[in-house]
């Protein structure tokens, strides 16, 4: 009798299940395409954005190697290119390496793309104070207060990671101008800031020595 019972059982779970398949059957083969079309539009996806990873990192290298065989106009052309077309990070290493070139003949052209670089919400703030930095390092000799001030004192900040860096180069442009007050005040500044790095620390160290010379 229980052997009966069981099979009536099997029999009507079998019924609901067939019901339920006659009723579901579409959404379910629905959704088990999208599934299969997303994985593998994201394969798709994957391989392309690999693909053009690998072809810009391939773009900048011949980049690099126009740079050290001293061809200097067609390593820029190279980097302009990759800064038009490549992948975010590429293209971001792309700016700041023509800038870098471009330092070498132009300051002023370079310091403008700097100052672009720095001026792009998109790009991450290291990366921007990096570029405020370099600019204002090439107009350091041509600069006056009021501008080497709007550049570098935002970055010489408690907290900002190039503090020091930004303070050594307001020290030195005080000092260059005989504002010895003022180069002492960020020479010290680096002197008293447990981070600071050994390197930049001894040299805050000998300046402020010329400082005092200065003073007597």
């Amino acid at each position: 009798m229980a052997d009966i019972f069981r099979e009536i059982d099997e029999d009507l779970r079998r019924d609901k299940a067939s019901k339920a398949w006659q009723r579901f059957q579409t959404p379910v083969i629905i959704l088990a395409v999208l599934i299969v079309a997303a994985a593998a539009g994201w394969r798709y996806y994957d391989y392309q954005r690999t693909k053009q990873a690998e072809e810009a990192g391939a773009r900048y290298e011949s980049a690099m190697q126009l740079i050290r065989s001293g061809k200097g106009a067609e390593a820029e052309t190279a980097l302009a290119d990759i800064v038009k077309s490549g992948q975010p990070g590429y293209a971001l290493l792309a700016k700041f390496r023509a800038a870098g070139e471009s330092a070498l003949r132009d300051p002023d052209g370079a310091v403008q793309i700097y100052d672009r670089i720095a001026a792009d919400a998109a790009i991450d703030s290291s990366f921007r104070e990096m570029a405020k930095l370099r600019a204002a390092l090439l107009r350091l000799d041509q600069a006056d207060a009021g501008e080497l001030q709007r550049r570098l004192e935002p970055l010489a900040q408690a907290g900002q990671p190039f503090r020091n860096s930004a303070r050594e180069l307001l020290g030195l442009a005080a000092l260059k101008r005989g504002d010895l007050e003022t180069a002492g005040k960020w020479l010290d500044m680096i002197v008293v800031d447990a981070q600071a790095p050994a390197d930049i620390r001894q040299r805050a160290e000998a300046l402020l020595g010329l400082v005092s010379a200065g003073k007597r």
